[in-house]
Order: C-alpha cells, then sequence, then structure tokens
C-alpha cells in the first residue's frame, strides 16, 4: 500500500511539471492552470533544499549520483525516505 501510495504522489509531482511546462509552451488554455509554473518551481525549490538536507540519504542510492539527485528534486523524500528506511533495515515495516 505504502508503494502504490509511493507511486501516486510521484505521478501527482510529475503531472505538476508538465502541466507547468505545457503552460509555458502556451499548449494550455490560461484558464486555470495559469499557477502551474509557479507551483512547478516552488516544489523544485523546495526539493532543492530538501536535497541539501539529506543528501546523506540521497547517496545511498545504487546508481550513479546524477541520477539519485534529479530524482531528489523531481520528488524530494518520496525518493530519499525509501533509500534511509532501507539502510535503517524498516522497509516494509510499520
Amino acid at each position: 500500500m505504502k508503494l502504490a501510495i509511493n507511486y501516486l504522489l510521484r505521478a501527482l509531482c510529475l503531472m505538476v511539471y508538465a502541466a507547468a511546462l505545457a503552460q509555458w509552451a502556451g499548449m494550455l488554455p490560461g484558464a486555470g492552470l495559469e499557477r502551474a509554473p509557479w507551483v512547478a518551481a516552488i516544489l523544485l525549490a523546495l526539493h532543492g533544499v530538501e536535497l541539501v538536507f539529506m543528501f546523506k540519504h540521497v547517496r545511498l542510492y545504487q546508481g550513479p549520483l546524477a541520477v539519485s539527485v534529479a530524482l531528489t528534486l523531481l520528488f524530494g523524500l518520496l525518493h530519499w525516505r525509501p533509500l534511509a528506511q532501507r539502510a535503517a533495515g524498516r522497509f516494509g515495516q510499520r
């Protein structure tokens, strides 16, 4: 269940970024989604701050560090928290 929620929240993050890119490209009508670029920028800024403070967990990713940094900028704690839980031996426990 936790994994499903994690994927759902990741999909919502991607939808925010896609809406912002579509708005900047002029592919969306102005009504309703004019704030999408601001929401995406704020989300990226918050994840950037989060990256600085949680870098010790971001480094636990088994792939390249650049990929882990990019995933953290896109998804924030949805990326690094499972890494931290797995390292602590608590992954899958309540």
